[in-house]
């Protein structure tokens, strides 16, 4: 059980009342009885996420971080429907039991749904588990499986047809994340001129083939079955999902996959598990997913660099923030050390390729 991801005490200044929260879940959740007990998961810079725990049943409280009122970038609703409708056709997702608008309950908008008990990986493979290479190797192909199985599901039987326009997909993707990085920018942040020119150039025509987009699945995303840690029981972090290109996707899930090989400046970037004996590697990981997925990827560098620079506009994104006095965060001082990195990785990826 140590090993499931666990709760902690919350943050100060984002306490919940359970006296406001109990009675309102009582009302849309048949068979609720006590008081539940509330503890917070540390992670969550964007939404806050919570546990609430009633004698015999557990569940997960998802709102936007205190003070925060861009409804665009913190859309409880739209995550609620997205695991609401994707159930039935990827059963991953946590079953979502109530979403309030009502702010007066807890000062601001919120959705609840079960608690998945399982692994979540971070950096390194927990030795208790006892996954030899083996075993991580499966472990990494049930990993892609799901992927796979993600970009195949029908949406418009979901009920989802409406949740992004895969149409120009690429385009939007490439001109939006240069705007925001043009917008973060601070004067020692580099350029990424020829990257951002090479992209441009390279951009490849709309895939005819559109998928839902995660837009952020990573080990520390998923859920493991504590029984058998080499399947995934669980899958989530809905909150940037859309419709569009597959492969874009898979460009931003390889951007954090470090790999063995990868020179240490490079290993000091990795927040999962991606470099174990018994991983693959990004060029086997895309081949394992060309072969599951029956997706032709001949352009693997773009999507890849894509992801790279995607990265890097969310880095950048951050370390603003620090620069500006906005954040007191030390950590974030180092973002900027990250984004010049991942920028060398782009220019040698777009050196030696073959586009």
């Amino acid at each position: 059980m140590a090993l499931n991801d666990q709760s902690t005490q919350i943050r100060p200044g984002e306490e919940l009342d359970a006296s406001l929260i109990d009675p309102y879940l009582k009302a849309h959740i048949p068979g609720l009885n006590g008081t539940p007990a509330i503890s917070q998961f540390p992670g969550g810079a964007s939404n806050l996420t919570y546990l609430l725990e009633y004698p015999g049943q557990e569940f997960v409280l998802r709102r936007p971080p205190f003070g925060h009122k861009a409804k665009s970038a913190h859309d409880m609703g739209r995550e609620y429907r997205i695991l609401n409708q994707l159930k039935d056709g990827f059963p991953y997702c946590p079953k979502a039991y109530v979403h309030c608008t009502d702010e007066s309950v807890i000062g601001a908008e919120f959705y609840v749904m079960e608690r998945v008990n399982g692994i979540i990986l971070r950096s390194d493979l927990p030795p208790e588990l006892g996954l030899d290479a083996a075993k991580t190797q499966a472990l990494c192909k049930s990993f892609i499986d799901k992927f796979v199985e993600l970009h195949q599901v029908d949406y418009s039987a979901c009920g989802l047809a409406d949740l992004g326009k895969p149409e120009g997909y690429v385009a939007r993707q490439i001109r939006g994340w240069s705007e925001r990085y043009e917008k973060a920018l601070t004067p020692d942040a580099p350029k990424w001129e020829a990257v951002r020119a090479w992209l441009n150039d390279k951009m490849p025509a709309d895939s005819p083939t559109s998928s839902i987009v995660h837009n952020d699945y990573r080990f520390d995303n998923v859920i493991l079955d504590p029984h058998n840690p080499m399947q995934i029981i669980g899958v989530l972090d809905w909150e940037l999902t859309t419709l569009g290109d597959p492969l874009m996707d898979l460009g931003n899930t390889l951007a954090y996959w470090i790999e063995a090989a990868d020179p240490a400046p490079v290993q000091l970037m990795r927040r999962q598990p991606s470099n174990a004996p018994g991983m693959l590697t990004r060029r086997q990981f895309v081949d394992y997913y060309a072969e599951r997925s029956g997706l032709a990827i001949d352009n693997f560098d773009f999507y890849y660099t894509y992801g790279l620079f995607r990265l890097a506009g969310i880095v950048q994104q951050i370390y603003y923030r620090f620069f500006h006095g906005q954040t007191q965060d030390k950590r974030f001082a180092q973002f900027i050390h990250m984004n010049k990195l991942l920028e060398q990785m782009s220019l040698n990826v777009i050196g030696k390729s073959a586009l």
